[in-house]
């Protein structure tokens, strides 16, 4: 979790050296962070990156309006690959973004369980009905749960899908081999419950697939 925009830059450029194939900007992790250097930072880099103002209920940290934190993403959206926004976001904020962006994933989170199946279908096909890409990551407390994150898979396409925490470690691993098109890792300190670093993961994903 870096807190200002140098040492941002510097954690990317370590993410892309130990072989990551696209890079999680959690803009919301920095202390002030300013639309045009979010931007500036994305272009200087000149790799695939997944911009990402995530709002404090959804486990983010971003501190200002909902005007300020869609702004950013607005800018940032002229050189990301994809801008992550949530799926709760209200419309009014999250069309301008959607309108600016070269590719979208609609992320929707629970930290306390695991919805049901019929119920994680309905927010993957409400949020396809929006973007590009769907993302679910919710918390597991049974086996069964961790089971369920992957039946969703194997029932859509275009869809991301996480459960998070010890219990749903192994799911960030083979999620991919259910169709999963983006995994998450971290290079330190994890940013979700239950990540393990790049280099595991790419080490065990390139035996599996």
């Amino acid at each position: 979790m870096e807190k200002d925009s140098k040492l941002l830059e510097k954690s990317a450029l370590k993410a892309i050296d130990v072989g990551a194939d696209i890079l999680e900007l959690r803009i919301d992790f920095l202390k002030n962070p300013d639309p045009h250097t979010m931007q500036r930072l994305i272009y200087d880099l000149d790799y695939p990156i997944i911009a990402t103002n995530r709002m404090q209920n959804e486990g983010g940290f971003f501190i200002g309006s909902e005007v300020e934190r869609t702004d950013i993403l607005i800018k940032a959206a002229k050189y990301a690959e994809f801008i992550d926004i949530e799926l709760q976001t209200q419309s009014k904020y999250r069309k301008p973004v959607i309108n600016k962006a070269n590719s979208t994933i609609i992320s929707f989170h629970d930290f306390k369980k695991t919805p049901p199946l019929k119920d994680l279908l309905k927010i993957v096909d409400e949020s396809k009905k929006i973007g590009d890409i769907a993302k679910f990551a919710v918390m597991p407390h049974t086996l069964k749960d961790t089971l369920t994150v992957l039946e969703v898979l194997t029932n859509v396409e275009d869809t991301i899908g996480i459960a998070m925490g010890d219990m749903g470690r192994y799911t960030r691993i083979i999620a991919p081999v259910f169709g999963s098109p983006i995994t998450y890792a971290s290079l330190d300190n994890a940013s979700a419950p239950g990540q393990l670093d790049v280099e595991s993961t790419k080490n065990i994903l390139n035996q599996i697939l």
